[in-house]
């Protein structure tokens, strides 16, 4: 980082806490704390109105903003509570953007309200899951990059181990995390046809400078054509209102729309297009629970457990 960006991140800094001290700042731009007095003294001279403490640390004079804009302090909180889920599950580059942006938020706060979200900010956690970050460094920006500049992309893909990769070619249209995982969708040059991609499962990916061979429809466009072509399948269950509340969280994974409440029982309704993969979910909670509808379901399900029986 050269000087000039150094001293105005200094300022971004200055102004995004009520008071900020010569370590912190040398401790951030890793720089000595001989550089850090030489920077806010050249703030100084600039007309910038740096208060300091011997002691304490350095202060904006009250009323001091830039740029000029305003955020209330229920937005700066929703902030903070993002930084805290992307601090654990974003990757490298992207948490560091998103620092650096943050500063910016907190910079234009007035003094009591800087006060409010540091102290908000140390009672929210959030513990990361014991999963494996399936985000590789610099990947997803790459990708948007590629979206936006209309750039065609080459990676190496793997399907489904490290024996079966391959070169491609592609041109993605959007990319969308579904249950934790980045994919993108995109245009393979080998296919001639749209394909996901998990990220995850990427390597060696690099912009080649080409432009992209046609015009795409947006991300929304693909997944609205992808409803029309799917059959959509609507499964009732009734079950136990004891454990019901055990799989609270996991139905939405598997399409859940609503429910209702019958005496003892709790009647669910979903919406999936993978009957396979909900009658697969079913069976973990088949001995508290009926299906109601649909008959496919249960014809799908009689073959799912007749295999399992054949292996027991």
């Amino acid at each position: 980082m050269n000087k000039f960006d150094r001293i105005t991140a200094i300022l971004i800094h200055l102004q995004s806490k009520r008071l900020v001290t010569a370590q912190e700042l040398s401790d951030r731009f890793e720089v000595s704390l001989r550089t850090i007095y030489r920077d806010i003294e050249s703030l100084n001279n600039a007309g910038v109105p740096i208060l300091g403490e011997l002691g304490v640390g350095y202060s904006m004079m009250e009323g001091y903003r830039l740029p000029p804009v305003m955020f209330t302090q229920e937005e700066a909180i929703a902030f903070l509570m993002a930084e805290k889920i992307i601090d654990k599950y974003a990757d490298t580059d992207n948490n560091r953007h998103f620092q650096s942006a943050l500063f910016k938020v907190k910079s234009v706060l007035r003094s009591g309200e800087k006060n409010t979200v540091e102290e908000i900010g140390n009672r929210i956690s959030v513990i990361k899951s014991s999963e494996k970050s399936i985000v590789v460094d610099k990947t997803l920006p790459l990708v948007l990059r590629s979206v936006t500049d209309k750039e065609i992309l080459q990676m190496t893909y793997t399907v489904l181990d490290s024996s079966n990769s391959r070169t491609i070619l592609i041109e993605p249209i959007g990319i969308y995390n579904e249950n934790g995982v980045w994919s993108t969708i995109a245009f393979n040059h080998d296919t001639g046809s749209y394909r996901h991609f998990r990220i995850d499962r990427t390597s060696q990916i690099r912009l080649t400078g080409k432009p992209f061979s046609k015009e795409h429809f947006s991300l929304k466009e693909y997944f609205e054509s992808l409803k029309k072509k799917e059959t959509i399948y609507r499964p009732v269950i009734s079950i136990n209102k004891e454990v019901a509340h055990y799989i609270e969280e996991q139905k939405y994974k598997y399409g859940f729309i609503n429910q209702q409440e019958k005496g003892n029982e709790i009647e669910m309704t979903f919406e999936t297009t993978c009957l396979q993969t909900f009658a697969r979910w079913f069976i973990t909670i088949a001995d508290n629970a009926k299906i109601l509808e649909t008959n496919d379901l249960k014809a799908l399900l009689k073959d799912i457990v007749a295999g399992i029986s054949k292996n027991l």
